[in-house]
């Protein structure tokens, strides 16, 4: 791997060519690591851009039920879900407000596996139980987000978004035009055959992907465990944080722990009345004193208004308007509306689509240049100069190490391997 370190002064700064062989390499290194993942990512990321179709086909029947003349209350449709697989606790319950359409239950079964139910409101049927981690869409899912191994997997895919930016970054620098190589020759549709034909494709599709990647990936970070974790950090800290109790937060109580609670069908209808739009969501409460909370699964950011009402007398506590939320809240939710492909309809599904399409594409034209390219019996690695970097670089990769901590964490250990290790095996080091 290429020294960091500028502590030598005999050692003269990269420039020119050399600089370039030397951005090379960091790329080829980077993608070493970063195109398996992102082959994997583009793919099931592609896929999960049409989850709600892909759920239309897939459980049609489930979904879909002739309308009848008269909608049983949420309680009998509840009291079906019981009476077939039982419930240990409700979750939550969602409708579309459509004719035609069935309720989702979410609930804990009665080996308290959490699961989803779909019931006919007017006939009352259960039309099917499956658990919430075996749907596909969900399973796709966290495959996207885990590679199905939990809190280690997603440590994996955050790293390889984090390399990733980083070999955007030096892909991009290696696209610039330069010498012979204009800016027509570097934005034109590839030409040549072989090796040259999968070089410059490669090339043009990673500038092109730069464009409408990068957003994605940096879009995607507020997920991460460590990246995501350090920016809900500083939002509680700046008060920026989501006003949002989606996904947890202090619920207010109701206003007394006894009497006679409203149902589910007053919440939904205290729901419309407010100028909430559908489809929505309702979590029951689990305490006595608790409250119902309900929401607006509508696709728009701006229109998911949520609602604490009391159980017992029906009483709005709270209303959480979506534009009451600060500014870095909304600027995080709008990028995560932007990286499912909803912030701004069909083009913003199409353009993520050929985003992933371009990672795919990105993916095997740099493994089949890098195979075209290599020595027999060796990685290739690119042939770069062993000096230290100009001090303006070192700023930017501590910039880039700070702004992408597991980068700059997996840089450190790099860097030690290759001291202790790599260097005496020869290991990633150029063969000419």
């Amino acid at each position: 791997m290429t020294d960091v370190t500028t502590s030598a002064p005999s050692r003269a700064h990269v420039t020119g060519g050399a600089f370039y062989r030397l951005v090379w390499k960091w790329h080829f290194l980077a993608s070493l690591f970063v195109l398996p993942f992102m082959i994997l990512l583009s793919i099931t990321g592609g896929i999960y851009l049409y989850h709600n179709q892909i759920d239309e086909r897939i459980y049609a029947q489930r979904l879909n039920v002739p309308v009848g003349e008269t909608r049983l209350s949420y309680e009998q449709q509840i009291d079906a879900v019981k009476a077939a697989v039982g419930i240990t606790r409700l979750r939550m319950v969602s409708i579309d407000d459509q004719p035609g359409r069935a309720t989702r239950i979410e609930f804990n079964d009665a080996e308290n596996v959490r699961s989803i139910a779909w019931v006919d409101p007017y006939a009352g049927a259960v039309l099917g139980v499956t658990p919430r981690d075996r749907l596909l869409m969900r399973m796709v899912k966290k495959f996207h987000g885990e590679l199905l191994l939990g809190k280690t997997g997603t440590k994996f895919v955050e790293l390889a978004a984090h390399w990733a930016i980083v070999m955007f970054i030096t892909g991009l620098y290696l696209w610039w035009p330069r010498g012979q190589r204009g800016l027509r020759d570097a934005v034109s549709l590839p030409k040549g055959q072989g090796r040259a034909w999968w070089r410059e494709t490669h090339l043009f599709t990673g500038f092109l992907a730069a464009i409408l990647v990068l957003p994605i990936l940096i879009t995607g970070l507020p997920w991460t465990d460590v990246w995501g974790g350090g920016l809900s950090f500083v939002q509680k800290q700046t008060g920026q944080k989501s006003h949002s109790l989606r996904f947890g937060g202090r619920m207010p109580t109701s206003s007394t722990d006894t009497g006679t609670a409203i149902v589910i069908g007053d919440v939904f209808a205290i729901a419309k009345a407010e100028g909430l739009k559908a489809p929505y969501e309702v979590k029951p409460p689990r305490q006595a004193d608790g409250a119902f909370w309900v929401r607006s699964a509508h696709v728009k950011r701006k229109e998911q208004t949520e609602l604490v009402v009391d159980q017992y007398s029906g009483k709005v506590i709270k209303r959480i308007a979506f534009a009451n939320n600060p500014v870095v809240s909304k600027a995080v939710s709008y990028g995560i509306s932007f990286h499912e492909g909803k912030l701004y309809g069909p083009l913003n599904l199409i353009q993520n689509t050929l985003a992933a399409v371009l990672g795919v594409v990105l993916s095997v034209t740099g493994f089949v240049a890098w195979w075209k390219r290599r020595p027999a019996g060796s990685l290739g690695v690119p042939n770069a100069p062993d000096a230290a970097l100009h001090p303006a670089m070192m700023v930017l990769i501590v910039a880039l190490a700070m702004f992408l901590p597991l980068m700059g964490a997996s840089l450190v250990v790099a860097i030690i391997l290759d001291w202790l290790l790599f260097r005496r095996l020869g290991w990633f080091r150029a063969t000419s």
